[in-house]
């Protein structure tokens, strides 16, 4: 089935330009009214080492190969935020970049937490307004992405009355570059939602969509790509090819593969009874087309009852490999030359009772953040490939992890902190109290720093 099209020009605003009543206010401001901050001391000498995309790179490997010991982390520094964040913060050169659901961007120093800019892109909707949901309001839910040769932040924001603009910031200063809705034609934009994260690659930017908490309405999974250097041209658009549904929902969005290709993972389809698309892995060609695919030999059950295969994105973790874990908590490796179709797996097991939100690699480990507690799977990926748990660690009510300096980084939403595990053993070696957090709260890491959303405020925690 051919799912590729190309949707009609849709509005493009560039910077300076509001259209009442259709994209709500946009605001750039530069400290004035910035959220307060509480700022430990002089600003540090950070090292290097971005985080310009959600998990640190394409591949969603959520490893910082840059980062220094934290032997002893505390926090460094905190930030007021302006809402519920669900997005990872990024980090580029002394920019940390944090997006709220009240559809707001800021900018602060990574040195001093001090807020350099703001940016406000619209109103974003009332849970209210929407037939289903758990996000109240919804404004800005998937991680956006930093084109650091660029210095453009491309975000994408969802505003009153119901659509999804896709944004082009100043790194710098914040300054709306370009916007432009990029709901896919013939989609409800009430009843889909902009969940995973946007990618970069090939001078497009890839945006993911999926529905919203509760399934409701005529959805349907959708990846759209915009070319950045010409943003007024129309998007290219792929559509899951389930009847309903069959979203590309998790929070890592699209990972980019060597070759410039996208993996994506979907939700349940529609189908009971047949394949359709729905809780697959799908490669994907940089114009969209479908190339290849894995879905497991029980999708139709899957789909039947709510169990995503796409509850995380695609990892790729070396050796020719693809790992992918969903609701139903088995892991499968797929080889990345050939995913495998139906039940073509290179291997598969049981890993936990269920998993949300993402993983991560560090080779040979893969961090799973399963509902009943953070595993570790050694990966053999040799001749016969497969994996056995290294480590686990069941008191944890673990959001997605990362790695830096050895060291697995994780929200423990039951306690409010920040968890510091070593990789190799699983042994706890940190907690920093930081305050309540969301499901799906991702660390990011970059310049000798991390940086969590907790108790409604940004938090630099260094040694």
């Amino acid at each position: 089935m051919q799912t590729t099209q190309r949707g009609p020009v849709l509005a493009v605003l560039t910077a300076g330009v509001v259209v009442a009543g259709l994209l709500g206010g946009c605001s750039s401001t530069p400290r004035a009214g910035a959220p307060s901050s509480t700022v430990a001391g002089p600003a540090p000498t950070l090292a290097a080492g971005d985080w310009p995309t959600y998990h640190h790179d394409g591949a969603r490997t959520g490893v910082d190969p840059a980062a220094p010991p934290f032997a002893s982390p505390a926090r460094r520094w905190s930030t007021q935020v302006d809402g519920d964040v669900y997005a990872e913060p990024l980090t580029v050169g002394d920019r940390v970049v944090v997006a709220t659901e009240r559809d707001t961007v800021v900018a602060v120093q990574a040195g001093t937490g001090r807020v350099q800019w703001t940016t406000t892109l619209g109103q974003p909707v009332p849970g209210g307004d929407l037939p289903c949901g758990n996000i109240d309001p919804s404004g800005i839910t998937g991680t956006p992405v930093v084109d650091t040769a660029a210095g453009t932040v491309w975000v994408v924001a969802f505003v009153r009355p119901g659509q999804h603009v896709l944004a082009a910031l100043d790194l710098a200063t914040g300054g709306v570059r370009t916007r432009k809705v990029i709901d896919p034609p013939g989609s409800d934009p009430r009843v889909e939602q902009q969940r995973g994260a946007l990618a970069l690659s090939a001078g497009r930017v890839y945006v993911p969509f999926g529905g919203l908490f509760g399934d409701c309405g005529d959805y349907h999974g959708y990846v759209v790509g915009v070319d950045t250097r010409t943003p007024n041209d129309p998007p290219l658009v792929y559509q899951v090819p389930s009847q309903r549904q069959g979203a590309v929902w998790a929070p890592g969005g699209a990972a980019v593969a060597p070759d410039g290709t996208l993996l994506v993972a979907t939700g349940n389809g529609s189908s009971t009874t047949a394949y359709d698309g729905g809780n697959s892995v799908l490669r994907l060609s940089p114009d969209l087309r479908t190339l290849d695919s894995f879905t497991p030999t029980d999708a139709p059950r899957l789909n039947a009852t709510d169990t995503d295969l796409g509850s995380t994105a695609p990892l790729q973790v070396g050796g020719g490999l693809v790992f992918e874990v969903g609701k139903a908590g088995v892991g499968y490796l797929l080889r990345a030359d050939h995913l495998g179709g139906v039940g073509g797996q290179a291997f598969s097991a049981q890993v936990c009772s269920s998993v949300l939100g993402a993983t991560s690699f560090s080779a040979p480990l893969v961090v799973v953040p399963c509902e009943d507690g953070l595993v570790a799977l050694r990966l053999d990926s040799g001749a016969r490939p497969g994996f056995g748990v290294a480590w686990r660690d069941s008191t944890l009510s673990a959001g997605p992890a990362i790695v830096a300096d050895g060291t697995v980084w994780a929200m423990d939403r039951a306690g409010g902190d920040v968890v510091a595990l070593d990789l190799a053993t699983g042994a706890v070696r940190a907690r920093v109290h930081v305050g309540g957090s969301n499901h799906f709260a991702t660390p990011g890491s970059g310049g000798g720093q991390l940086y969590v959303v907790a108790g409604g405020r940004l938090v630099a925690l260094a040694e």
